[in-house]
Order: C-alpha cells, then sequence, then structure tokens
C-alpha cells in the first residue's frame, strides 16, 4: 500500500487534526513531506493554490488533494 505514492501534508504544530493524520500515516508506514504552513510562506501559498483553502491540514496524495483528515478518503487513495 502507498508504495511510490507522492504524499504531502499541510500542516501547523498546533493542528489537532494535522496531529492525527501524521500520526495515521506513521501507523500505516507511509512516508510524507510535512510543510508547516504557519512558518513557510512559499508552502502556504502552495497549499491555498492546490485547495483553494486556508484551513489545514491539506494533504496531497500523488496530485488528488484532501482537506482535513478525512481517513477513508486517505485509505482510497493511498490503495
Amino acid at each position: 500500500m502507498a508504495l511510490g505514492k507522492n504524499v504531502i501534508v499541510y500542516s501547523t504544530p498546533t493542528c489537532p487534526h494535522c496531529k492525527h493524520a501524521k500520526e495515521y500515516f506513521g501507523e500505516k508506514g507511509v512516508d510524507y513531506t510535512d510543510y508547516n504552513v504557519g512558518t513557510d510562506l512559499d508552502a502556504r501559498e502552495e497549499m491555498k493554490r492546490k485547495s483553494g483553502q486556508m484551513g489545514v491540514p491539506v494533504i496531497d496524495i500523488d496530485g488528488e488533494i484532501v482537506v482535513g483528515f478525512n481517513r477513508t478518503r486517505i485509505d482510497e487513495l493511498l490503495d
């Protein structure tokens, strides 16, 4: 599962849903790149461009965008 998937998490350190998403990826053994959009302005702009959202987490799985920690949608995209 998730072999060869490119996973990016746009998050902030104080966001509980972001923490849950990253823990979930860890439990599933999924490698991901995490961008702190609280301090990384380029990543924040990229997240807004991809999702149209300012809320976090925004998760990009091979170009498919998931806004929030939607476990069902994440599983669909990883399988």
